[in-house]
């Protein structure tokens, strides 16, 4: 029997990342970029106002006060959609936007509230320090610079950084194709009457949404028949689309089950008992020479959810160009005392709270032998009982994965 990290890294060998290419700023959000990125112009390109007020020199107004304001002339008036450069007039003043050009020789930007908002002259009773409410021209980003580092997730504030720094296309890791599908001939979808024997798809819709939290562009093909024709039809008709499949069901060793058999033509796939509750058997493997890789899940609900977070995830993660592969997690004490099986690596649904002030506690949801959707749907987490631990006292802090969503 397989452990679990013997498991994972079985899936992670097969998840190799996927060959970068450049994309546009839209279909890269989301993205892992796969090489640094320098800004391709100064940001601000010039300096620029911070705020609306007047341009001057600091010494023309450095004897400025309450009692003693400085009462200079506005010779002219920059809005921030003014292209030209101007030039400032040494004891005068040009009445500025926020985010205007400075006038060249200008080196202060005065607030309008240390004004009388004066439009042929204004009065000043305030001195200001050179360089005071200015942005000087790259001080946000200096052309050359790296603004972006390879790995850096792509979220809308880095598309905001990107397109001021002139970049409109960058080099990324693409998000994985996956395809899911359940598989089994008891399976009917959710919304349609029941039959006797048979029972609700929940798996499919389950590893879609998770697919999808972990960043990849999900196909779900649902429910596929037992039968070993229809299944091989299905599997073969999605191997040019997928990067990945995960199926869930067809495992077990009864003669219903099919879905090793089916397999064992298409690629190089590895079936093995792995020492984990909830589950027992799972497959990883690749398809289509190598260009496809499958992950076989269980069929219970619950031990397909858990399993995908434990060796799915992170496997989709290094595909898609992560640095870290491994699930966030806290160390949290148990609020109650947990018995478990020796030799197996146990991942309970589990209720976390509190803080890293005061530190974290946690309670099973459900029974801990037994671990049901409702019990994941109650849970944010999952407590992690290493294989060679059977006692857990009340009070004894342990590792928790904590749920992305």
């Amino acid at each position: 029997m397989k452990s679990v990290a013997q498991h994972l890294e079985e899936c992670l060998a097969v998840a190799e990342p996927i060959a970068p290419f450049e994309s546009g700023l839209h279909d890269a959000l989301g993205c892992i970029l796969a090489e640094d990125v320098r800004a391709t112009i100064d940001v601000p390109v010039a300096d620029i106002a911070m705020i609306d007020g007047y341009a001057i020199t600091a010494q023309d107004i450095a004897e400025a006060s309450q009692d003693n304001p400085i009462v200079l002339p506005v010779t002219d008036e920059v809005f921030a959609s003014t292209t030209e450069t101007l030039r400032h007039v040494d004891g005068a003043a040009e009445r500025v936007a926020s985010g205007a050009r400075l006038p060249q020789g200008a080196d202060v930007v005065v607030p309008l509230d240390a004004t009388d908002h004066g439009i042929a002259r204004v009065f000043i009773s305030r001195s200001f320090s050179e360089g005071a409410f200015i942005r000087s021209q790259g001080w946000d980003m200096a052309a050359g610079r790296t603004i972006l580092e390879a790995g850096t997730r792509i979220g809308a504030r880095h598309i905001a950084a990107l397109a001021a720094a002139g970049r409109n296309r960058v080099v990324v890791h693409p998000a994985p194709r996956v395809v899911v599908m359940s598989i089994g001939d008891e399976l009917v979808q959710p919304g349609r009457a029941l039959s006797p024997g048979r029972v609700y798809d929940a798996n499919s819709h389950a590893l879609e949404a998770s697919a999808q939290q972990a960043g990849a562009v999900v196909y779900r093909v649902g429910a596929v028949s037992d039968d070993r024709n229809v299944l091989r039809d299905a599997l073969e008709d999605q191997l040019l689309r997928a990067d990945v499949i995960i199926t869930t069901g067809g495992l077990s060793y009864g003669g219903g089950d099919t879905v090793k058999d089916v397999l064992s033509p298409l690629g190089s796939v590895r079936f093995d008992n792995v020492a984990i509750h909830p589950g027992r058997q799972f497959g990883v493997g690749t398809l289509n020479e190598g260009n496809t890789r499958i992950f076989c899940l269980p069929g219970d609900p619950a031990a397909a959810l858990v399993s995908f977070d434990i060796f799915v995830r992170p496997a989709l993660r290094k595909m898609a160009g992560y640095l870290h592969t491994r699930n966030r997690s806290i160390m949290a004490a148990a609020a109650d005392s947990i018995e478990s099986a020796s030799g197996i690596r146990e991942f309970l649904p589990v209720r976390v709270g509190g803080n890293p002030k005061d530190g974290y506690e946690f309670g099973v949801t459900g029974a801990a032998e037994n671990p049901t959707l409702s019990s994941i749907a109650a849970a944010n987490g999952l407590a992690v009982i290493p294989e060679e631990t059977t006692h857990v006292e009340a009070g004894e802090r342990i590792e928790c994965l904590i749920f992305t969503d």
